[in-house]
C-alpha cells in the first residue's frame, strides 16, 4: 500500500522534507492535497486528519503521514518513522537518536527563518509586521544563520564524511540540503556572502541535488517551487 502523505497543496513548507526522503527512496505515495477533490482525496482529506472528533489522535497540522492503520504527525516523528522503513536512517540506536536530534534541531532553525518574515502574529500579513521582519531579519543574519552553519560544520567534521550520521546518505542529509536551498532562496545575497565560508556544507548540498532520484524530482512538476506563502520567502529588504 502506497504511503499518502498530507500536506498543503501550493507549498514546499515542512511537507517537503517528507517528500524528498519518499522521492530518494523511490517510496509508491500519494500527495494526497494535491489530487482531485473526491473521497478521501483533495484538501478537505487533509482537513480531515486535524479534525479531533473524527479522527482520535488528531495532528494539531500538517504534514500527517499515513501508512496502512498508522497515522502520524509531525515533520520530526514522521521522518523518524519512515526513517529505517526506508533505509534513511542509522540501524543502531544511539545512531537513530542522533539523527533525530540533528532533525530537530533544524526544525528550530526552520522556525528561526518562517520568524524572519512573521515576527510578530502569525494572524498578521507581511505587511503589517514589516519594520518588525526587517529587524528580525538583520539578526538572524548577522547572528543567528552563522551559528547554525557552524554547527552542521562541526557536525560534518566530527562524522568524518561526506554525510551526517554516518558513512551513508540519511534523511537527515536531504534535510540540511532543503535548509540550504530554501536559504539561498529567500537570501541570496547573505548566503552568497556566507558560502565561501562553508564549502563542505555546500558540498553536501550540491552532492544531494545530484543525486538521481533527487534530480528526477526537482526536475519533474512534483517538486513545488519556492514561493511567498511557503515558510522561505524571498524579499529583497530582508536581505542583505
Amino acid at each position: 500500500m502506497a504511503y499518502e502523505l498530507y500536506y498543503w497543496p501550493t507549498i514546499q513548507g515542512r511537507g517537503e522534507f517528507i517528500r524528498l526522503a519518499l522521492e530518494e527512496a523511490g517510496a509508491d505515495y500519494r500527495d494526497v492535497a494535491r489530487l482531485p477533490k473526491r473521497k478521501g482525496q483533495g484538501v478537505p482529506a487533509m482537513l480531515a486528519c486535524l479534525d479531533g472528533g473524527s479522527t482520535p489522535q488528531a495532528a494539531y497540522a500538517p504534514p500527517v503521514l499515513r501508512d496502512g492503520d498508522v497515522l502520524i504527525g509531525q515533520t520530526t516523528n514522521i521522518l523518524l518513522y519512515l526513517g529505517r522503513r526506508l533505509g534513511l536512517a542509522p540501524r543502531a540506536e544511539s545512531g537513530r537518536l542522533w539523527l533525530n536530534q540533528l532533525q530537530l534541531t533544524m526544525a528550530d532553525w526552520l522556525t528561526e527563518v518562517h520568524d524572519t518574515h512573521h515576527p510578530l502574529s502569525m494572524n498578521q500579513y507581511y505587511e503589517e509586521q514589516k519594520q518588525a521582519a526587517t529587524l528580525r531579519s538583520a539578526d538572524f543574519r548577522q547572528t543567528r544563520l552563522p551559528k547554525f552553519l557552524d554547527y552542521f560544520t562541526q557536525v560534518l567534521l566530527n562524522s568524518r564524511s561526506q554525510y551526517l550520521v554516518g558513512a551513508r546518505l540519511t534523511y537527515g542529509d536531504l534535510s540540511l540540503f532543503q535548509m540550504l536551498a530554501g536559504l539561498q532562496y529567500a537570501f541570496p545575497q547573505a548566503m552568497a556572502r556566507l558560502a565561501p565560508q562553508y564549502p563542505a556544507l555546500f558540498a553536501l548540498h550540491d552532492m544531494v541535488a545530484a543525486r538521481p532520484n533527487i534530480a528526477r524530482y526537482l526536475k519533474s512538476k512534483r517538486r513545488i517551487s519556492f514561493n511567498e506563502e511557503g515558510i522561505f520567502r524571498h524579499y529583497p529588504e530582508l536581505d542583505g
